[in-house]
């Protein structure tokens, strides 16, 4: 995923073939002590726990060393049901979610036996999955191996407290029946129910809308034809929305053979081709075409090089660049594409970023002046040049394919348009729609650095590098997220209509021929795009009346009127997010109140887009803490109202829509009881870190005063789990992302509720 400037930096895992057989290392980084849960009775009732529903407990008893009716007993002891249901998908499709959940409590051994992988696919999935390294840290915190013992006295009256906190605040819920997790698989795999069309497109102003798949398993999605990235009647629900384009994460040296120059590329290529040119295939019944997305040439272990010195470019810890300085490079990068194209001749093309995180060519990070070969050289150099293998080895086998190239990433996000004045006149140039765009939130001033749905473009930095483009005799494009954003990725959309009705009309000027409406996080089907198309069936459409006859559509004559007013509220609360990479990236807005709340600092840096911990400082970038805190405040209180509107709207539907916009207001539900949590969470932290240092130099009054304001805020937490919990169980797409899966499940808003009656009972002076 290509995150931005902060998170710059990949920090590599020793590389490793994807074969069981391959001798991997794991990644350990500085290894700090693992975080223990004060409010469970030890590490092992903790792990039992956190994987109730998630594997099952055969499993965690043979990890454990105990049987399995001693484990299911410790989950007994606890309140949890005594029949673990376990999604058949999680191990396929939910295998970082439980990387995740147990990061602090096993050691790389136990964590294997867990997930069912050797040490190679661990370190292909640390590496490889969208920077799940970076994402869990870049360190693997130290845990001793956990071992079965019979619960001591202790851990019996605690389990037997835990117990109590889950009947009186969850009752029997917890045994009721809830939507399975991944159940989404199956209702967006099934075929479309009829409802009356809209109106077909007919060449439309913008030609081309792609985006990723809501179903994906992103690291390697076309080794496994079982998890299909777009079964048909997703293709056919995207179709229906105006979606004619969809993108899959590939791996150029895993698509085709590396020849004599690189003999161990390649390997279960024809099966990766023979899996794609079905897909290919299918996609066409539904007037969808299929682009890979481009990283190349993937920076390769530096043992890579030792016969080959001379490929060798930047290096960045345990991986090298493979320079493009050198022909062999070009040739088998250009070789390697013109075989895809002509074993897959029907693919649309291909998307691609040269400046990513993943370190690909030597201007990638900027500093190709480390490269023998390349330090006489300029970034424009090397990325026309990389441009200009791309696009000869696509169009050798398919003249009429896309080449679609993001300017992310060149020239460190500023000013390129020396570098589109050298690229190919057939390819696409791509740009950030609000990339650069000046906001000001809470009196804070910065710049958009990220997708952003609060913030409306197009922006200073894609303006000039679209007319630059144009001026070259380019096609131009849009990076734009419709759905969601890193704002709040783990709800498929947001209903914040007058948004994205706003950015389509800012946008119609500027005549695009395409835009990517959704990156890893923006691919679900969705009203967002319903309306996206109906605003480009012509070039200058009344957005008023397009937003009307969108609102009529899914709520009937009599509900339509509310849920206008519902998206106005909705979106102009929205506008007042404290936008900043730092905020989107660190901050606990994926997870809400499923972020534990720390009874003392536990001084572990928030993760890129991972684990928030209780890194404040992190998590508000540029906005002082009280100004983080009241900004979150403001969306979460301007979303009640617009919450309020849009229940009358749902209240009024046609019972034929009902399932669909109560999706829609339970994703609003949720969003504001999110935003809600991270404010709580600022403050709980603040309040929390100024009682710790400056306990001694405050009035008796003022420390009372901090005391009761964590209580309020624990129990303001108490209540937004509770409500969340009950929003999560009807839905399985709340907290899911395709990049990250499930960043909570239903349990860990369980477990927040006994985290923070622990804490009430266990932290001096507020009880």
């Amino acid at each position: 995923m290509h995150y931005r400037v902060v998170f710059l930096l990949f920090i590599c895992v020793a590389w490793a073939d994807s074969s069981p057989a391959a001798d991997a290392v794991l990644p350990q980084g500085n290894a700090p002590p693992a975080i223990v849960s004060g409010h469970f009775p030890d590490r092992v009732h903790e792990f039992v726990w956190r994987n109730w529903n998630a594997v099952k407990p055969a499993r965690l008893a043979k990890i454990l060393g105990a049987s399995v009716e001693q484990v299911t007993a410790l989950a007994v002891s606890m309140g949890l049901p005594p029949e673990a249901t376990v999604p058949p998908e999680q191990l396929q499709r939910g295998y970082i979610t439980l990387i995740r959940r147990n990061w602090h409590l096993l050691p790389y051994e136990q964590l294997l036996e867990l997930v069912e992988m050797t040490p190679a696919q661990l370190a292909f999935a640390l590496r490889e999955d969208d920077f799940l390294y970076i994402k869990l840290g870049s360190l693997k915190p130290k845990c001793e191996p956990l071992q079965y013992h019979p619960p001591d006295e202790a851990a019996r009256q605690r389990a037997a407290e835990i117990r109590g906190v889950v009947a009186e605040n969850f009752g029997d819920e917890l045994k009721q029946p809830a939507e399975p997790r991944f159940d989404f698989v199956r209702q967006l795999s099934s075929p479309l129910p009829l409802h009356p069309p809209i109106e077909a497109e007919t060449d439309p102003p913008v030609s081309l809308r792609f985006v990723y798949s809501y179903l994906a398993v992103y690291g390697d999605p076309l080794a496994n034809p079982k998890l299909d990235p777009y079964p048909d009647g997703f293709l056919q629900r995207l179709s229906a929305v105006g979606v004619n384009g969809v993108w899959l994460h590939t791996v150029l040296r895993d698509l085709a053979p590396g020849g004599t120059a690189f003999p161990e590329f390649g390997v279960d290529h024809e099966k990766r081709l023979a899996n794609l040119r079905t897909l290919v295939q299918r996609a066409k019944k539904y007037g969808i075409g299929i682009y890979l997305y481009m990283n190349e040439p993937r920076a390769m272990p530096n043992a890579f090089f030792e016969n080959r010195p001379e490929m060798a470019g930047v290096r960045e810890d345990d991986f090298t660049a493979m320079c493009t300085s050198q022909p062999g490079v070009r040739k088998w990068m250009a070789d390697a594409l013109a075989h895809v194209f002509r074993e897959v001749p029907d693919l649309a093309g291909i998307y691609a970023i040269s400046a990513s995180e993943n370190l690909s060519n030597c201007a990638t990070h900027g500093k190709w002046h480390t490269c023998a070969h390349c330090k006489a050289r300029t970034d424009t150099d090397i990325i026309a040049e990389v441009a200009a293998v791309l696009e000869e080895g696509v169009h050798r086998s398919s003249p009429s394919a896309n080449v679609i190239l993001s300017d992310w990433g060149w020239r460190g996000h500023g000013d390129s348009r020396e570098i589109i004045a050298r690229l190919p006149q057939s390819v696409w140039l791509m740009s950030v729609s609000e990339w650069s765009l000046p906001i000001e939130r809470g009196g804070v001033k910065t710049k958009v650095g990220e997708y952003a749905i609060s913030a409306v473009g197009p922006g200073p930095r894609a303006l000039p590098h679209w007319a630059a483009a144009k001026q070259a005799g380019l096609k131009t494009a849009a990076e734009i997220q419709f759905n969601n954003t890193c704002e709040l990725a783990s709800l498929p959309y947001l209903p914040v209509m007058e948004l994205i009705a706003e950015h389509c009309h800012n946008l119609a000027s500027t005549k695009l021929d395409g835009m990517l409406i959704g990156w890893t996080m923006g691919g679900h089907p969705s009203p967002n795009f319903e309306l996206a198309q109906r605003l480009n069936r012509v070039s200058t459409p009344d957005v008023a009346d397009v937003l009307d006859e969108l609102a009529e559509h899914r709520f009937g004559p009599e509900g339509a009127l509310h849920a206008r007013r519902a998206w106005k509220l909705l979106s102009d609360a929205y506008r007042e997010y404290p936008f900043q990479t730092s905020v989107v990236y660190a901050s606990p807005v994926q997870l809400g109140p499923a972020n534990a709340l720390y009874p003392v600092k536990t001084n572990y840096a928030a993760t890129m887009w991972g684990i928030p911990y209780d890194d404040l400082e992190s998590w508000r970038g540029p906005y002082p803490p009280e100004v983080f805190a009241s900004q979150f405040e403001k969306v979460a209180e301007g979303w009640l109202p617009g919450i309020a509107a849009l229940q009358l709207a749902v209240e009024k539907a046609p019972a034929g829509r009902h399932d669909e916009v109560q999706a829609e207001l339970r994703y609003a539900k949720a969003a504001a009881i999110i935003f809600q949590s991270v404010a709580n969470q600022a403050r709980f932290v603040m309040a929390r870190d100024q009682l710790a240092v400056a306990s001694n130099a405050l009035s008796p009054q003022e420390q009372q005063r901090l005391r009761d304001e964590i209580k309020r805020i624990v129990q303001s937490e108490i209540d937004l789990a509770r409500r969340l919990f009950t929003l999560t169980r009807e839905d399985s797409r709340i907290g899911f992302e395709p990049s990250c899966q499930y960043f909570y499940l239903p349990l860990d808003l369980v477990e927040k509720v006994i985290n923070c009656r622990w804490l009430l009972s266990h932290m001096r002076g507020i009880e």
